[in-house]
């Protein structure tokens, strides 16, 4: 069997990428690693729904290390850009890669991440930048596909999971907020 190492954004996005991963007959493993989610109180709560993940569905999740400073380096002057734009796709490389490298140095067949169930996300556009990172092992996905955010909605309902309303960074935050008023 094909071993995957599964990006996670979150235990919502996970819940339904596992499910469709294992029904595809791979071993999946979580790694969580996002140094762009803001506040550090949001970052806790994410990773701590991830418990609930890794006893549901009987896998193990690494979590990566939490370096605010690195992604604020890498992205914070694009600031004023808007969701999904240029400071959206380096937040997606930086992630992508660190999880490549995790994949790459612990023997993984593959790597792939949760971000393409978002509806919000453009998948073709993640996908392919997870392919230039790893042309041997990026698993493309499209995990919105076949009514995988709808069943990602269900899992998490069913098992109490938290369910934010922006992707993670100070940026979108403050942009939800904005046409929240």
């Amino acid at each position: 069997m094909k071993k995957v190492l599964l990006h996670i954004c979150c235990a919502g996005c996970a819940s339904a990428s596992i499910e469709r991963l294992r029904n595809d007959g791979y071993w999946v493993e979580g790694f969580f690693y996002n140094p762009n989610i803001h506040p550090l109180a949001e970052y806790k709560r994410r990773k701590d729904d991830l418990l609930l993940i890794e006893k549901a569905f009987g896998i193990s999740i690494n979590i990566g290390e939490y370096n605010p400073k690195e992604w604020f380096a890498l992205c914070g002057k694009y600031k004023d850009e808007p969701e999904g734009g240029y400071r959206c796709s380096l937040c997606y490389k930086l992630r992508l890669m660190r999880t490549y490298r995790e994949a790459k140095e612990r023997g993984f067949d593959f790597f792939t991440t949760t971000l393409t169930i978002s509806p919000h996300k453009k998948s073709f556009f993640i996908n392919r930048l997870g392919k230039e990172i790893g042309t041997d092992s990026y698993l493309e996905y499209d995990f919105k596909k076949k009514e995988g955010f709808k069943r990602s909605i269900e899992i998490s309902r069913n098992l109490g999971l938290y369910r934010q309303n922006y992707c993670g960074c100070v940026f979108s935050l403050k942009e939800r907020l904005r046409k929240n008023r």
